[in-house]
């Protein structure tokens, strides 16, 4: 192929400078070999019909011919060739693939001009994977000064320049037909969208064939001119329009845009609406490639809960700018509803996986979690009560993943026969009693080898986590106990003490793991603790009350279960206490701020039991 008219430099252009790299040979009296050189510099020009015409390779095979030079200069002991000169035939390179680019939309009829496209994208792509090889060479290896180039990167700042400064010149055309409109906004917006419109068609009818799929370019230019349209609109409609103007802006949001371009026939079902999915697809190929996410202030994070979030504030603020209809909103938040229940597929599809990335992916994501879950909660007006309460159900069921795959590790450890051996099972025992077994700080400090990779965890996510383990712990605790009969008021005296010992020593522990929102449940303890220590039934019943008023989801089957370990309390006194907790417990229990324990301790057990015993 034969290209025209691109090899020109740019006169008086000025190289970069060339970075020092380490342990650069000396090139003294050295001449420069240049047999395997490709010069994208011109060859002899001749003119035909007055036209100077250039001779050239391909762009994608000068590409492949700088890497192989790139190489052989890099990886042989005595290199032959300059690298002044290697860097600025890469520059030539970057020039001419960025005119390539430039020119997408000059001459779109022409097949030269988007096989030029086509060969600079597939030059993008070859530099990107030379750029990722570089970036897995050793420290002691000698690497390009100028590498990475980034091409990729600058190909899509490059687009969004492009982007404005077509709407920036069509917005400004006084020649487009729009003389009959009426007023100048009428005729901008007219010209905005059809320049939206005519150039989506020309890069879904012809541009996106010079681009690999994977890169999904229409989508890419779909967000950019929307951004741009949108922005604009927004800027128009809070200025202070008339009727007029005002009715013809609402034309353009709700009919013109959606359905004259979104939905035209070569555009329908290509544009992915809103961008939401795009990025999600993104993400996910960015963790299915391995890739780890930042750290921000030693901490996991991804940029998608931001990005979404901007995303869909920007169009509920063009959209309210002029429809004043709050209702009509939903239209735009029923797709981050839908975003929500996507994310959570994919994330649990990737847990699922075994991925090496998947520690720090996962950390990320739970600090997603966490953003949405403030946006959601903190918007007001735009989600309705059942939109709220389904993303915060969907958010819940995202974060229950993402513990799920910290706690499993620590979950499987705790039922380790090891484990229950050492621990639980050791639980109101006489050496549990007289402290000879350090029962509970035993379990400790096999939490504390698990959680040590949480360190990267965001704090506030971390404590939320954290909050999730001190549960289950306590959780345990108590379902042991309640299994457990006492003989005696002295172990009855003893095992209230040794568990009192036992919360605090639990929520010591997690207080100083930076988890402060979970140290109600050393309350739980301590209650329990108080009416395995107290005799008199009137006392126990005064305590079991306030028990039952504190977590009003302590059940009758929980305060039989409780009363079971007072081998001392005589049928009539079970049933008075039974009685007296079911009558003084509170009617409205929204009132209480105590988060549900007991509802997930479960007792069947002790139904059959109070049956037999005819309580």
């Amino acid at each position: 192929l034969r290209t025209r008219g691109l090899t020109q430099r740019t006169s008086g252009r000025t190289n970069p400078p060339l970075a020092k790299t380490n342990r650069t040979p000396s090139r003294t009296n050295r001449t420069p070999s240049r047999t395997n050189r490709t010069s994208l510099g011109p060859t002899q020009p001749h003119e035909v019909d007055g036209v100077e015409e250039q001779r050239e390779e391909l762009l994608e095979e000068v590409s492949r011919k700088l890497i192989l030079r790139e190489e052989q200069l890099f990886t042989q002991d005595c290199p032959s060739e300059d690298e002044d000169q290697l860097h600025k035939d890469l520059e030539d390179l970057k020039l001419h693939i960025w005119m390539a680019v430039h020119n997408t939309f000059t001459s779109p009829s022409s097949s030269e001009q988007l096989d030029v496209l086509r060969s600079a994208m597939a030059s993008v792509q070859q530099q990107e994977v030379q750029d990722r090889r570089w970036t897995e060479t050793g420290p002691e290896d000698r690497f390009p000064a100028w590498r990475p180039l980034r091409c990729l990167s600058t190909h899509n700042t490059l687009l969004q320049n492009m982007v404005e400064s077509r709407l920036t010149k069509a917005a400004e055309d006084e020649s487009s037909g729009t003389n009959r409109l009426s007023s100048p906004l009428k005729r901008e917006v007219c010209c905005l969208g059809r320049r939206v419109r005519d150039d989506l068609l020309m890069v879904a009818r012809t541009v996106k064939d010079c681009y690999p799929a994977n890169m999904d370019i229409l989508n890419i230019y779909a967000a950019l001119y929307h951004q741009r349209f949108s922005a604009r609109l927004t800027e128009l409609a809070s200025s202070g329009l008339g009727m007029d103007d005002c009715s013809y802006l609402l034309f353009w949001v709700n009919h013109c845009y959606p359905h004259d371009i979104l939905e035209h026939e070569d555009l329908e079902g290509k544009i992915k609406t809103l961008w939401l999915n795009t990025a999600l697809k993104k993400e996910e190929e960015s963790w299915l490639s391995g890739n780890m996410p930042e750290l921000i202030d030693s901490y996991y994070f991804s940029p998608l809960a931001v990005d979404v979030i901007q995303v869909v504030n920007s169009f509920l603020t063009e959209f309210t700018c002029v429809i004043r209809d709050q209702s009509k909103t939903q239209r735009i938040t029923a797709h981050l509803e839908n975003f929500l229940i996507s994310y959570k597929k994919s994330m649990e599809e990737f847990v699922r996986g075994n991925h090496g990335n998947a520690h720090s992916v996962i950390k990320a994501h739970l600090v997603c979690e966490e953003q949405f879950r403030d946006y959601i909660t903190g918007e007001t007006g735009s989600l309705s009560e059942q939109q709220r309460r389904r993303c915060l159900e969907t958010l819940s069921a995202l974060r229950d993943c993402g513990y799920r795959y910290f706690t499993c590790p620590i979950d499987v450890q705790l039922k380790s026969p090891v484990c229950v051996q050492v621990c639980y099972r050791d639980l109101w025992t006489s050496v549990w009693l007289d402290g000879s077994l350090p029962v509970v700080s035993s379990l400790l400090d096999s939490l504390s080898r698990h959680l040590r990779d949480l360190t990267d965890l965001k704090p506030a996510c971390r404590q939320s986590l954290l909050s999730v383990v001190h549960q289950d712990v306590v959780l345990r605790y108590v379902k042991r106990m309640m299994k457990t009969r006492m003989k005696s008021r002295e172990q009855q005296g003893g095992g209230a003490q040794r568990m009192k010992e036992d919360a605090q020593m639990i929520n010591d522990f997690f207080r100083e793991g930076g988890c402060s929102g979970s140290l109600w449940l050393g309350e739980v303890l301590s209650s329990i603790a108080e009416v395995l220590h107290l005799q008199d039934p009137g006392s126990v019943q005064l305590e079991m009350v306030s028990l039952a008023r504190t977590f009003p989801d302590l059940s009758d089957a929980h305060v039989s279960a409780l009363l079971s370990l007072k081998t001392d309390l005589s049928a009539a006194d079970v049933r008075s206490i039974r009685k007296s907790v079911e009558e003084n417990r509170l009617f409205d229990v929204s009132t209480n701020q105590s988060p549900p324990f007991f509802s997930k301790v479960k007792v069947k057990w002790i139904d059959n039991k109070i049956n037999k015993m005819g309580l």
